[in-house]
């Protein structure tokens, strides 16, 4: 495998954090590991970098199973895993994916299998991989995974891997029991909850009205800069609240279980590249999605319970850098217990949060067409004329890309560059909304 320090300098990481550091020592070194760390401090590459380096190149069967709960995560494994440029074969399988699209990917077994529960154990009944040389085990917020209702499928699976001589497990929760069917004696624990909980300011805003629309409103222009997450209960929490924010101007992305695939990870793209820094989301975003470092969380409903208000938190005031979690409550509602010591603030604000400069255009190629984002990055360059601090985020996947540009000059430079050629491929360019 690449030099370590190669591989960071690819992903643009100068130096592991210390989790990742003893983390990647433990793995390396035991056959149980546990690591118990916030969501967002890094444990994809954590274990990554140990379970790849004991991948044998010459033996073209999967070798490392990757468990995750839900599809956002397993997509962003893969991406991770991609991006360190190792040159090993990597896929994912999760449900809401075209199953054509899994026979394709696994034609040729990868190395490494990335999947959800429920996906995995069906290519198992249907024997479309083998189980014989997988060694090594990893199950990425597992917790969650049993909470989703995957216990019979991780039974299934777990128990079809007989060869197993490695088994990591990760969860951003201290409150975990191992079930027995994972069958782990003596696990090496390692554990960062709480490392960075100093750093997350919580506040209370009260309402003087139960839809506390007007003091999200006037807590947003507060706030002002910066990215966050509105937390809501229900996805119809989320289609009224996503009115009332377009009646008034603000533009936000949208993200809960109801959106087909195609629509959650474009608005994770328009979240992550700053077409917009507001994403109105369930619990489905408080684990296991990839998006940039939060300024704030806004607590819009009160969550089910501590565990989900605790990772809803676990969004912001990350890696050591500060976070403020708001707590939106009407006056006439009491609080749970354990959100009672939040500070009580108010807010008065007329301000409206500035819009973004950024919109997204897509690319109808990606990387199976051997497109590169240096290629991208070229073609907006040479042809579409953009200066260097005016190319966003560049998103590469299989067989499309996503590109931040200016928002006023997007149609134009579709106008430019739509029906061009990268590399051999004529390809389209359209703005996503």
């Amino acid at each position: 495998m690449k030099d370590q320090s190669e591989i960071l300098k690819k992903l643009g990481i100068t130096a592991l954090n210390p989790m990742q550091k003893e983390a990647y020592d433990l793995i390396r070194d035991n056959d149980e590991v546990m690591v118990l760390s916030p969501t967002g401090t890094g444990k994809t590459l954590a274990y990554l970098l140990p379970v790849m380096s004991l991948v044998d190149r010459q033996l073209r069967e999967v070798q490392v199973l990757i468990l995750v709960p839900s599809r956002e995560l397993a997509i962003q494994i893969e991406q991770v895993a991609r991006e360190m440029g190792t040159g090993l074969k990597i896929n994912s399988v999760y449900g809401g994916r075209a199953a054509a699209k899994d026979r394709e990917d696994l034609q040729h077994a990868p190395s490494i299998l990335v999947g959800t529960p429920g996906r995995v154990a069906d290519h198992l009944r249907r024997g479309t991989f083998s189980t014989e040389y997988i060694q090594t085990l990893v199950l990425d917020e597992f917790d969650k995974s049993l909470e989703v209702g995957f216990e019979k499928e991780m039974k299934e699976i777990i128990y079809a891997l007989n060869k197993l001589k490695k088994k990591v497990l990760t969860s951003a929760t201290q409150k975990i029991e191992i079930p027995e069917f994972v069958n782990i004696q003596w696990p090496k624990k390692i554990t960062y909850l709480g490392e960075d909980s100093n750093l997350l300011t919580v506040k209370t805003v009260i309402s003087s009205t139960a839809d506390k629309l007007d003091t999200l409103l006037q807590l947003i222009g507060e706030i002002g800069e910066g990215n966050g997450i509105i937390f809501c209960n229900l996805k119809a929490s989320i289609e009224f609240l996503s009115d009332f924010l377009l009646s008034k101007n603000i533009g936000h992305a949208c993200f809960y279980g109801g959106l087909e695939q195609r629509e959650r990870e474009r608005a994770l793209i328009r979240f992550r590249n700053g077409t917009h820094r507001l994403l109105l989301a369930t619990d489905l975003a408080a684990r296991g999605i990839d998006v940039p470092e939060l300024d704030f969380i806004i607590h819009y409903q009160i969550p089910f319970s501590e565990e989900e208000f605790t990772h809803r938190n676990g969004r912001t005031a990350r890696m050591h850098k500060n976070g403020t979690a708001y707590i939106l409550k009407f006056a006439e509602h009491d609080l749970p217990e354990y959100m009672n010591a939040a500070e009580v603030v108010e807010v008065q604000s007329d301000k409206k949060p500035s819009k973004s400069k950024w919109g997204t255009l897509f690319i109808s190629g990606g990387r199976k067409d051997k497109i590169s984002k240096g290629d991208i990055a070229g073609l907006f360059f040479k042809q579409g004329g953009l200066q260097k601090d005016e190319l966003g985020i560049i998103e590469l996947k299989k067989d499309c890309a996503f590109v931040a540009v200016p928002i006023d000059k997007a149609y134009d430079l579709i106008k430019k560059l739509n029906n061009t050629r990268l590399k051999k491929k004529k390809v389209r360019i359209s703005y996503i909304d």
